[in-house]
């Protein structure tokens, strides 16, 4: 992926508002991997990438910018909660899932590719197996019809789409069970542990037709393609492309010295040779987490970055702030990303023929709802915005049913009807999960 950081910045910009400082360095942090790659291997290995440090509250984008990051550049991507792992010989999650998750991301990726490179092939298999199934159901009900000219006709009605409702009884693998090792937050995969001594257990199943085709299309493509070649491109890109986004990093720093303490600095201490570079086992063979990049974050209200233990601190040499959202940067929000929240509201009220349209004074109204109730109680950033159409909004998602056409004008003075003179009385936490 050769995008600029100005192309990597104006592709962020169409999904997330403001935060320009964040997304620059991301960008650079994306284009130095692009440069790395054209290095000789040499010089390669000698560069790692600068991982960053995010620091802002809830709701702005932080998680948002490294997703849409990750989907840019096809790379595997993984968002971890840091309160989630405790130091060993704690209950909780081992710090080294996280790596064993990143290749599991890789694995679908891949995985995802290489079916698409053999879906023609996997069709033909698929399509002569339902046409059996179907030839099987239709021979068991009697008839004079000739074998032959029994199988044609059936071939030609799945062909035209016709028996796609049809219920027929196919054989499909069985999927693998997850053992859960309790507290210990390990998943063992009985079918890895027995497949070499069993082979795979099949099951019958009715389905519709349509159904059964996506099943069989995973399952016949899976046979087509080389597992060992799938596992070892997706232990590269995890190792060279990987991103891991490490949430509420903030949690596990250290301020006065309390009971927990101990624990948080035991778990950091145990991120801390991940994130410097390590070798991990996995299922699928062994992953060096040097090249991966991470990117941390926190709102650190109560917390500063400078109560992370200094090696750690030290592994994420580039820090950024995010902005608090304004009237203006909500406003923005409602109606300009791909995604906007105004434009998730109309196509939802659609589906009951409601044409939901907004005059400008409404999202203004509605913007400044949003600042003021940040301001006055817990700032939930853009979050903030759901919560306030949810409350707006809902008298006509529950009257509307679909039967009559209704267009729905949103005005300033219908916001300002819904919450009053003081917004205030309104407990729109009720709405905040």
């Amino acid at each position: 992926m050769d995008l600029t950081p100005k192309q990597i910045c104006a592709e962020l910009d169409k999904y997330i508002i403001g935060q320009q400082h964040a997304k620059k360095a991301v960008a650079i942090a994306l284009r130095n991997r692009y440069r790395r790659s054209k290095l000789s291997e040499e010089l390669r290995e000698e560069i790692t990438p600068k991982n960053i440090i995010m620091r802002g509250p809830t709701g702005v984008g932080k998680t948002e910018i490294a997703r849409r990051l990750a989907k840019l550049v096809k790379a595997p991507f993984v968002k971890v909660e840091a309160t989630k792992f405790t130091e060993v010989g704690y209950v909780g999650r081992d710090v080294e899932s996280m790596v064993r998750d990143l290749v599991e991301a890789s694995i679908r990726m891949v995985k995802d590719e290489n079916r698409k490179t053999v879906e023609a092939k996997a069709k033909e298999s698929v399509d002569r197996r339902l046409i059996d199934a179907l030839y099987i159901m239709e021979k068991a009900k009697g008839g004079e019809t000739p074998a032959d000219v029994l199988k044609k006709q059936v071939s030609e009605k799945y062909f035209d789409n016709k028996l796609e409702n049809e219920l027929i009884e196919i054989e499909v693998l069985e999927g693998p069970k997850q053992l859960d090792m309790g507290g210990a937050g390990v998943e063992i995969n009985i079918g890895d542990m027995l497949g070499s001594i069993f082979p795979p257990r099949k099951q019958r199943r009715k389905l519709k037709v349509s159904q059964a085709r996506n099943l069989l299309m995973t399952e016949e493509a899976d046979k087509l393609i080389d597992q060992d070649s799938v596992n070892a491109e997706a232990i590269r890109r995890a190792e060279q492309d990987g991103i891991i986004f490490i949430d509420e990093i903030d949690k596990i720093a250290t301020t006065e010295h309390k009971g927990n303490d101990v624990s948080r600095e035991g778990v950091q201490r145990d991120v801390l040779p991940i994130v410097e570079g390590c070798t991990v086992s996995t299922k699928y063979g062994q992953i060096r987490t040097d090249y991966i990049l991470f990117i941390a974050a926190g709102a650190f209200h109560i917390s500063k970055i400078e109560d992370l233990i200094p090696e750690l601190q030290g592994r994420f040499p580039i820090r950024v702030d995010l902005d608090n959202l304004t009237k203006d940067d909500f406003l923005k929000v409602l109606t300009q990303p791909q995604n906007a929240i105004v434009k998730q509201y109309q196509e939802l009220l659609k589906i009951d023929k409601i044409n939901l349209t907004f005059d400008e004074g409404a999202l203004e109204k509605i913007a400044e709802i949003a600042e003021q109730e940040n301001e006055t109680s817990e700032n939930i950033g853009a979050r903030r915005l759901h919560t306030v159409m949810e409350e707006l909004l809902e008298d006509i998602s529950y009257n509307a049913d679909g039967e009559v056409s209704v267009d729905v004008q949103i005005t300033k003075e219908y916001v300002q009807n819904v919450f009053g003179g003081n917004i205030s009385q309104y407990d729109l936490k009720k709405y905040i999960i």
